[in-house]
């Protein structure tokens, strides 16, 4: 849970249980194993069979001269580090706290052999903030943000043994540019600010898809009737193609359909009946979905996933869960880890948050400044914790408009990754604004209810509420003395 103290670097005996713990060994071939943290799949709600997990030992280079690179096979990297923790963290092997602004990643992998002849993606779950790639000499593209996860299609390039990966990250956490939430501008941990993440701090991994495959799910459901809608894309050739779906509870099949492939425009129906189990914080069911790219008896692409079905309102002042008015008593939750910083040591780590609040009587968390990772959002569904997404806007100096872009670009990004999540209840994508902050406020509020019509949205979460059509409002009073506080308010009821 969120510590406001410097952090400090866990003893070296403690650091040897934890990777005992929460390692598994992980083979590649017949010849290769190494203990990998985080080794679970990065998406729960999106999985395929066929991945490789990256993390583990990576050669690592750091240096403030931008004009300097890694990139060519004679590049010396001097140290190593452990991915996927930044290396602020104990856990990287590194535990460096000073500013730096570039950083540098590489290792080699073999392809295993249940990826011949198919495609190959490499993801990076999160890796602040613009990040480059590269496999086997070729520049694959840069992407901008620190919080969600991107990745690029490396096929073409691949060899069946010693393929080599390099990334870079550039971070600069006091340009103005940068979304930074809760990572300190100053050296040390100041205040309500903590210690920064820089590059990598989210699970890399490769994935062997399809030589066509689904993305971009987005699944609606509707308790009145027992229907659920599932839209997905297909990436790749679809003539001759149907994409089929199956809902299950327990192992057992309760709905299915298939349509054929169509480009972005293809919707399932599966009608789950009027026995629906509905999703609520007493009972979080969750049905699973699994998902198939077909040509004829053959699949060219499989995907696991999970949703709820459950349906969430505003009826005056009241938030209503399933029809019901529910009263969210939540906690602010900050996601940073003594030895981790932002990145959870295990998968544990973050159910065992969720069930520490909701032991001490909690039914959710706003999760601050901080784009939580879905392996989290997984255990709150799992769990019925109630949660609102919410963006690292802190650090931004909204008066420079070259901030904008990257802002629009990566909080459409959360969206799209996040909205089938039932236990996020609302997007709150600002906090304590400026009045400078107040124009792409007004368009950020409008792209997320075109994206996700679904949840509410809060303009800003204190200060600077300018929105001429606000769904909720708040206010932030730091007053310690419940008579002044109570006469402040007591008229507005």
């Amino acid at each position: 849970m969120t510590s406001a103290q410097p952090f400090q670097p866990l003893k070296t005996m403690s650091k040897l249980c934890l990777f005992l713990i929460t390692g598994i060994l992980f083979f590649s071939g017949n010849l290769f194993a190494e203990v990998v943290p985080r080794p679970e799949h990065p998406r729960p709600d999106w999985e395929r069979k066929t991945w490789l997990n990256l993390n583990g030992e990576w050669e690592f280079a750091e240096t403030d001269d931008n004009a300097k690179v890694f990139t060519d096979e004679a590049s010396k990297y001097p140290d190593k580090i452990i991915v996927p923790f930044a290396r602020e963290s104990s856990l990287s092997g590194l535990g460096r706290l000073g500013f730096v602004n570039n950083v540098w990643y590489r290792r080699s992998f073999d392809l295993p052999a249940d990826f011949k002849e198919k495609r190959v993606n490499i993801n990076i779950g999160a890796s602040d903030w613009r990040t480059t790639v590269w496999v086997n000499g070729t520049r694959l593209g840069t992407h901008t943000g620190g919080n969600t996860a991107f990745g690029f299609e490396i096929t073409r390039l691949l060899k069946l043994k010693d393929n080599v990966v390099v990334i870079h990250a550039f971070d600069d956490t006091r340009s103005g540019i940068q979304a930074v939430g809760k990572q300190c501008q100053k050296l040390n941990s100041e205040g309500c600010s903590y210690t920064r993440t820089t590059g990598i701090w989210q699970t890399v991994w490769l994935e062997a898809v399809g030589s066509s495959y689904l993305k971009t799910p987005r699944i609606n459901t509707d308790p009145s009737t027992g229907r659920v809608f599932v839209h997905v894309e297909v990436d790749g050739p679809n003539q001759g193609l149907s994409i089929k779906a199956r809902v299950l509870d327990n192992g057992k099949v309760v709905a299915e359909d298939s349509v054929p492939a169509n480009w972005r425009n293809n919707q399932l129906l599966l009608d789950l009946g009027k026995s629906v189990k509905k999703w609520s914080t007493k009972s979080p069911f969750l049905y699973d979905l699994e998902l198939e790219l077909t040509a004829g008896n053959r699949v060219v692409d499989k995907v696991q996933s999970y949703f709820g079905v459950r349906t969430l309102q505003i009826e005056g002042r009241a938030v209503l869960l399933n029809g019901e008015a529910i009263f969210q008593r939540l906690v602010l939750d900050q996601g940073f880890y003594p030895d981790g910083i932002w990145t959870a040591p295990s998968e544990e780590a973050l159910k065992q948050d969720i069930q520490l609040s909701m032991d001490c009587g909690f039914n959710g968390a706003r999760l601050h400044q901080k784009v939580f990772e879905p392996r989290f959002l997984y255990w709150a569904d799992k769990l019925g914790y109630l949660v609102w997404g919410e963006f690292s806007n802190w650090g931004i100096d909204f008066r420079k408009t070259e901030s904008h872009k990257p802002f629009i670009d990566e909080w459409t990004e959360i969206l799209l990754r996040d909205r089938n999540h039932p236990a996020i209840v609302g997007w709150c994508p600002f906090n304590e604004t400026p009045v400078s902050a107040v124009p792409l406020q007004e368009t950020i509020v409008r792209l997320s209810r075109a994206v996700d019509p679904s949840r509410p949205v809060l303009e800003t979460s204190g200060w600077s509420h300018r929105l001429r059509d606000p769904e909720m409002l708040d206010i932030h009073d730091y007053n310690q003395d419940p008579g002044t506080f109570r006469a402040r308010y007591v008229s507005r009821m």
